[in-house]
């Protein structure tokens, strides 16, 4: 018997530390945590850092592109000599470097050979080419830091609205329980009235349909808990899992001040202005191409032989000795400026020119439609803040009166003076005030998260908490 006991009891613990375990197994997250850890998280975030980590890089780049190119060479090598007079062009750099008298007929002495070649060129004027180009990497590198700082405003927003919709699914989906609790609770006050033949049957099957009506509420909010929860651990990127969500924004509403805001600093507007200001710079830059480029070049040469000066008289004046072949003998060096101009570059380019102007005047039209959107949204904000607060306000009285008019019926059909429509009735108004208050609360929060989204200042929402 004790033995039975003991085991019972055991079990019973087992059972709740299991519940318990459960619970706290989940961590409250705070809407600042989250944002945290979705900006740290979120793959397209993530992605964007890198891209514009390689623009800053290939400013870096680009600018070391105007330095002189400086050539080192050396080279050794062992073959023959022959040579013949005729025309030669080296199509595609084949053409062979041999060089030797011209015999009647081929012979086959060899010998080493060494060639030894330092070579600078720079372009050194070029009618600012070089500038503007260091000037588009520049441009590209802050369109590319400006995408990046749009994506961190825009998901930050995304996650905060993530958040306060998954705070009002999970109080509909408390509302929708408290009423599934009631129904449940009429719906065996009206079996038990039918079956002592109090009511008529037609209550119970009434009864019973409110009840079904209650629980496919519920069924509907906890899907819909559980699609927000899945989503926002999207934002997170995480893996999915249940949230206990700061109970802060179900227990007051931020204070509201109607400052003016300079939409001119939206991140999405500066992203937009990057853009054009990049393609700005690529017109630029193309027209540069327009002119000439003066380049100085040096070089400086030594040869290294084999074969001895008078082999063209004696065949067999060479040496087959390596150190002798690629020891250098001869030597040269030349300086020089040159300016090289495609006189028909400036009517090719001159369509390229046109191409990019037209390009920019898209960008802007783009800039300007998002600029009339955003001021819409900032003008649709401050009304949905207004209605917001005024419906907050109306909550309270709708919630009493509704509560009120639902005790009074229930205390009338227990005791047999109303029948079940005219509770039922009661019971939909209550539904419908308790799911007003849960969601007033949150609607001001909504309604303040998209002035910040509209105004492109996420600390306006991010103040108040």
């Amino acid at each position: 018997m004790v033995n039975i006991i003991n085991k019972r009891f055991i079990f019973f613990v087992l059972i709740l530390f299991l519940k318990f375990s459960a619970i706290y197994g989940q961590q409250l997250i705070t809407l600042k945590d989250a944002l945290k850890v979705g900006i740290k998280n979120y793959g397209t975030i993530k992605a964007k850092k890198q891209y514009a980590e390689a623009s800053k890089i290939s400013v870096e780049q680009t600018k070391r592109e105007n330095l002189p190119n400086f050539n080192l060479s050396a080279q050794q090598a062992y073959g023959t000599v022959n040579g013949q007079f005729g025309p030669l062009y080296g199509f595609n750099g084949l053409g062979v470097g041999s060089a030797g008298p011209a015999f009647a007929q081929q012979n086959n002495n060899t010998a080493f050979g060494a060639s030894y070649l330092t070579n600078i060129n720079w372009d050194f004027f070029t009618f600012g080419k070089a500038k503007e180009k260091v000037k588009v990497a520049e441009a590209i590198a802050v369109k590319d830091g400006k995408d990046l700082d749009q994506e961190l405003f825009q998901h930050s927003i995304k996650i905060a609205a993530t958040y306060l919709n998954l705070i009002a699914a999970q109080q509909l989906k408390s509302s929708y329980e408290k009423n599934l609790n009631r129904a449940d609770t009429f719906r065996r006050i009206a079996v038990a009235k039918v079956l002592s033949g109090i009511l008529p049957g037609v209550d119970s099957s009434q009864a019973n349909a409110e009840y079904s009506s209650a629980k496919i509420l519920l069924t509907k909010s906890i899907d819909q808990e559980a699609a927000l929860s899945n989503q926002l651990s999207q934002f997170l990127g995480v893996v999915p899992q249940k949230y206990i969500l700061d109970s802060f924004f179900i227990n007051r509403i931020p204070k509201i001040t109607q400052d003016s805001v300079a939409i001119q600093q939206h991140p999405l507007l500066q992203f937009y202005q990057s853009r054009i200001n990049a393609s700005e710079a690529q017109s630029r830059f193309i027209k540069t191409n327009y002119y000439p480029v003066f380049t100085a070049v040096s070089v400086l040469q030594a040869r290294g032989s084999g074969f001895n000066s008078d082999y063209p008289i004696n065949q067999l004046d060479f040496s087959k000795n390596y150190w002798k072949g690629i020891s250098p003998t001869r030597a040269n060096y030349l300086l020089g400026i040159g300016v090289t101009w495609n006189v028909m570059q400036p009517y090719r380019i001159s369509q390229q020119v046109k191409s990019q102007n037209s390009i920019s005047k898209g960008l802007q039209e783009e800039y300007n439609l998002v600029n009339q959107q955003i001021i819409a949204q900032l003008q649709l904000a401050d009304t949905k803040i207004k209605n917001a607060i005024s419906i907050y306000n109306e909550t309270p009285v709708q919630v009493k009166a509704a509560t009120d008019a639902y005790i009074q019926k229930s205390v009338l059909y227990k005791n047999g003076l109303t029948n079940l429509v005219d509770l039922t009735q009661t019971l939909y108004v209550l539904i419908r005030a308790e799911t007003d208050r849960d969601i007033a609360y949150n609607n001001v929060w909504q309604a303040l998260l998209l002035k910040a989204a509209s105004a492109g200042d996420f600390s306006i929402f991010e103040s108040q908490f």
